[in-house]
């Protein structure tokens, strides 16, 4: 099925980064003196960094944060970031069937692609520092046929796109809050993926 894309959220959905991301956390801490408590913040990945650095840092000092936060990036929070069970082999899944990848998510680009050219993700197109409704535009942009993420924001996404919504369970919210934002089908992780791709490009089809 040559017009087949699948995009699929990165942090949470794809890879678990939050050895990493908390690494980045206290080294942020430890260049700066600001206490943030890098544990609670990788327990809600999902929105735009800014969000999270609004909570520790007051607001004339947040854009200086990122900035601090993105530079260490690279040194702390690749090597420790991991697939997700099932992640290889549901971008293989795509591929198997003809079909193109997308990555699109609230990362920015350059450092969401260190993680995809470290742990060989095979990844067609990405679209990076995008949050919910903001997805939307690449997602219709590449033509993409479902939306696979982690969050409520990520339903929202494909709702936004007019594609169905493939929740995972793997990061900060369950089943019922996946259903409720809109998704059509709910997994486990993507171990089932594959074996539910057909099914799900039925689910696109009677878009």
């Amino acid at each position: 099925m040559s017009s087949l894309t699948v995009g699929f959220d990165l942090d949470m959905t794809l890879v678990d980064s939050r050895p990493g991301i908390a690494a980045c956390y206290r080294a942020l801490t430890a260049r700066t003196g600001v206490p943030v408590d890098a544990e609670l913040a990788v327990s809600r990945l999902g929105p735009p960094l800014r969000t999270e650095i609004a909570h520790w840092f007051p607001p004339e000092q947040v854009d200086e944060a990122v900035t601090i936060y993105r530079e260490l990036y690279p040194a702390y929070a690749i090597t420790p970031t991991v697939p997700l069970p099932g992640a290889l082999e549901a971008v293989d899944a795509v591929h198997a069937r003809g079909g193109r990848v997308m990555v699109v998510t609230s990362k920015i680009g350059r450092l969401a692609r260190l993680h995809l050219d470290h742990l060989g993700l095979r990844v067609d197109e990405l679209a990076g520092d995008l949050f919910a409704e903001e997805k939307a535009t690449a997602l219709r942009a590449h033509g993409a046929t479902l939306y696979v993420g982690d969050h409520v924001a990520d339903m929202v996404a494909a709702a936004t796109a007019g594609v169905p919504g493939v929740g995972v369970t793997t990061g900060p919210c369950d089943r019922d809050a996946l259903r409720d934002a809109g998704a059509h089908l709910v997994l486990d992780d993507l171990t089932g993926f594959p074996a539910a791709l057909d099914r799900i490009i039925g689910l696109a089809l009677e878009q």
